[in-house]
């Protein structure tokens, strides 16, 4: 009878351990995404708008290259280079740049830039004040645009790191913002055809009798 409980026991014992092993593995995915963002070890930047410091202060003491790098997945008829492939830029100082998009083919489009910072350590301390990536960017047919980029690299950049390389991947996301927006069109549809019917309904006007 000991054998048999004991048997049960080291069997719920086993079983325990691998849900706990199972879930463990699906929260690594959430923690290492975290930790990534928190640390910039995965050269990920910020989708948001950086502000300015009112009092910062350019240090001219330190130059760090920053390098300009540009792709676009086999197919895509766009042509996508930095204004410049190299800047030798100090910590604090403004820097303002673009990256020029022409659209080759004979139909529009409309692309979205992601941006990644390498080496990942050093991507936290690249802020963004303006960026073509924060926003989809509509090409014409044969249309060529000036994408603005406006940056400053913080001071406490580690001492380590002398070099920091801005690569961008431009992608056509056209068939994607297409099915929103005819989504939104349908949307918009069903609603006016619901407030048509809501109108077309008898009221009563007399109210009720006091």
């Amino acid at each position: 009878m000991s054998k048999g409980m004991s048997n049960k026991k080291l069997t719920l014992v086993l079983c325990g351990a691998t849900l706990a092993m199972f879930g463990f593995g699906f929260a690594l995915v959430p923690l290492y995404d975290i930790l990534c963002e928190q640390l910039g070890i995965n050269g990920k930047t910020s989708t948001v708008a950086a502000q300015v410091p009112e009092t910062m202060q350019v240090d001219e003491s330190r130059t760090i290259k920053v390098e300009f790098v540009s792709h676009i997945p086999p197919g895509l008829p766009i042509t996508f280079e930095p204004q410049s492939k190299v800047m030798k830029v100090h910590p604090g100082q403004v820097i303002r740049t673009a990256y020029i998009a022409t659209n080759q083919s004979k139909v529009a489009l409309v692309a979205q830039a992601v941006p990644s910072v390498s080496p990942g350590l050093g991507a936290t301390h690249f802020n963004k004040i303006e960026c073509f990536c924060f926003n989809q960017q509509p090409l014409s047919a044969k249309q060529e645009a000036e994408l603005p980029l406006i940056f400053y690299v913080e001071h406490d950049l580690p001492d380590s790191i002398h070099t920091l390389t801005l690569s961008y991947t431009l992608y056509d996301i056209s068939d994607s913002v297409e099915d929103s927006e005819q989504k939104i069109a349908s949307l918009a549809v069903t609603e006016k055809l619901a407030v048509s019917e809501q109108l077309m309904q008898p009221y009563d006007t007399q109210g009720d009798a006091l």
